[in-house]
Protein backbone atom coordinates (compact mmCIF):
# COMPACT_ATOMS: atom_id res chain seq x y z
CA UNK A 1 0.00 0.00 0.00
CA UNK A 2 1.38 3.45 -0.79
CA UNK A 3 2.14 6.27 1.82
CA UNK A 4 -1.08 8.31 2.45
CA UNK A 5 -1.14 11.81 4.05
CA UNK A 6 -3.97 13.10 6.23
CA UNK A 7 -6.09 16.64 5.03
CA UNK A 8 -8.22 18.16 7.79
CA UNK A 9 -11.18 19.83 6.52
CA UNK A 10 -14.28 21.76 8.35
CA UNK A 11 -17.77 21.53 6.55
CA UNK A 12 -21.30 21.78 7.65
CA UNK A 13 -22.47 19.28 9.75
CA UNK A 14 -25.73 18.44 7.07
CA UNK A 15 -23.51 18.45 3.82
CA UNK A 16 -21.30 16.27 5.46
CA UNK A 17 -24.10 13.78 6.52
CA UNK A 18 -26.06 14.44 3.55
CA UNK A 19 -22.84 13.16 1.00
CA UNK A 20 -22.23 10.06 3.78
CA UNK A 21 -25.40 8.67 2.48
CA UNK A 22 -24.97 8.85 -0.72
CA UNK A 23 -21.62 7.59 -0.58
CA UNK A 24 -22.27 4.83 1.65
CA UNK A 25 -25.43 4.04 -0.83
CA UNK A 26 -22.52 3.62 -3.17
CA UNK A 27 -20.11 1.89 -0.82
CA UNK A 28 -17.77 4.20 -1.04
CA UNK A 29 -15.62 5.60 2.28
CA UNK A 30 -15.46 9.52 2.39
CA UNK A 31 -11.51 9.04 2.15
CA UNK A 32 -11.63 7.48 -1.20
CA UNK A 33 -14.34 10.07 -2.77
CA UNK A 34 -11.68 12.67 -1.76
CA UNK A 35 -9.16 11.00 -3.05
CA UNK A 36 -11.21 10.62 -6.25
CA UNK A 37 -11.57 14.59 -6.39
CA UNK A 38 -8.11 15.25 -5.71
CA UNK A 39 -6.86 12.98 -8.86
CA UNK A 40 -9.80 14.74 -11.39
CA UNK A 41 -8.15 17.91 -9.72
CA UNK A 42 -4.41 16.84 -11.15
CA UNK A 43 -5.85 14.78 -14.26
CA UNK A 44 -7.97 17.79 -15.42
CA UNK A 45 -5.52 20.56 -14.14
CA UNK A 46 -8.71 22.49 -12.21
CA UNK A 47 -11.80 21.39 -10.60
CA UNK A 48 -13.51 18.47 -12.52
CA UNK A 49 -16.67 20.10 -12.64
CA UNK A 50 -18.30 23.55 -14.00
CA UNK A 51 -18.37 26.69 -11.14
CA UNK A 52 -21.01 29.27 -11.84
CA UNK A 53 -23.49 30.71 -9.73
CA UNK A 54 -27.17 29.82 -10.28
CA UNK A 55 -29.53 31.73 -12.50
CA UNK A 56 -31.97 31.84 -9.79
CA UNK A 57 -31.28 31.83 -5.94
CA UNK A 58 -33.46 28.84 -4.46
CA UNK A 59 -35.31 29.85 -1.32
CA UNK A 60 -33.82 28.21 2.07
CA UNK A 61 -36.50 27.58 4.54
CA UNK A 62 -33.27 28.35 6.96
CA UNK A 63 -33.44 32.03 5.84
CA UNK A 64 -37.00 32.49 5.87
CA UNK A 65 -38.87 33.67 9.25
CA UNK A 66 -42.09 32.28 10.48
CA UNK A 67 -44.11 34.80 8.22
CA UNK A 68 -42.02 34.57 4.95
CA UNK A 69 -42.58 30.92 5.10
CA UNK A 70 -46.11 30.94 5.67
CA UNK A 71 -46.16 33.60 2.53
CA UNK A 72 -44.85 31.28 0.32
CA UNK A 73 -47.31 28.01 1.26
CA UNK A 74 -49.93 30.40 0.70
CA UNK A 75 -48.45 31.83 -2.68
CA UNK A 76 -48.05 27.62 -3.83
CA UNK A 77 -51.65 26.85 -2.19
CA UNK A 78 -52.88 29.40 -4.48
CA UNK A 79 -50.87 28.48 -7.25
CA UNK A 80 -52.43 24.74 -6.64
CA UNK A 81 -55.58 26.01 -6.69
CA UNK A 82 -55.65 27.55 -9.90
CA UNK A 83 -53.98 25.48 -11.79
CA UNK A 84 -50.78 26.40 -11.90
CA UNK A 85 -48.96 23.27 -11.71
CA UNK A 86 -46.08 21.25 -13.53
CA UNK A 87 -44.65 17.96 -13.61
CA UNK A 88 -41.52 16.53 -11.42
CA UNK A 89 -39.68 15.64 -14.07
CA UNK A 90 -39.79 19.14 -15.24
CA UNK A 91 -38.88 20.44 -12.36
CA UNK A 92 -35.68 18.09 -12.02
CA UNK A 93 -34.95 18.94 -15.69
CA UNK A 94 -34.59 22.83 -14.54
CA UNK A 95 -33.13 21.98 -11.61
CA UNK A 96 -30.26 20.39 -13.22
CA UNK A 97 -30.00 23.34 -16.37
CA UNK A 98 -30.00 25.68 -13.72
CA UNK A 99 -28.05 24.43 -10.52
CA UNK A 100 -26.22 21.56 -12.42
CA UNK A 101 -27.18 19.08 -10.22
Amino acid sequence: MSRTANIFARVEPEVKEQAEKVLDQLGIPMSNAIGLFLRQVVLRRGIPFDLKLPQNKPLSLGTLSEEQFNAEIEKGLAELTAGQVVSADSVADRIQRDYGI
